[in-house]
């Protein structure tokens, strides 16, 4: 069973500004996913949060459980993007596929190849 994802308001409110204001045939499919991630998940207050949990801005370690290879990778907003220091937009597939979760949950990741399961190992929100 997939993990319910969680929340800040103040993320849920950015991520749904997000998801309108960046509607574009790139992003159209990550767009959807996100909103039905929102739809989905649990909101709750910024200051009662875990910092175990994935949010904008946080600092991630994942696993893919097949070939057991880490990743390192910052989540932000699409205007912070930097692939050389391992920052990726919330809007791409990845991020999308992990934001609102928490370490140790798994999660599947569909792929044009397939789907993966990705484990997240650490979270990072210091921030």
């Amino acid at each position: 069973m997939k993990p319910i994802p969680t929340f800040t308001l103040s993320d849920y409110k950015l991520l749904k500004k997000i998801t309108k204001a960046n509607i574009s045939a790139t992003s159209a499919r990550e767009i959807k996913l996100l909103n039905e991630e929102l739809d989905r998940g649990i909101i709750i207050e910024d200051s009662v949060i875990e910092n175990s949990f994935i949010r904008i801005n946080s600092e991630v370690i994942i696993e893919d459980m097949d070939t057991k290879k880490q990743m390192k990778f910052q989540i932000v907003l699409p205007s912070q993007v930097n692939i050389k220091e391992s920052k990726y937009s919330v809007l791409v597939p990845l991020s999308v596929a992990i934001i609102g979760f928490k370490a140790n949950d798994q999660v599947d990741w569909e792929l044009p190849a397939g789907n993966k399961t990705l484990k997240v190992i650490a979270v990072n929100n210091c921030n």
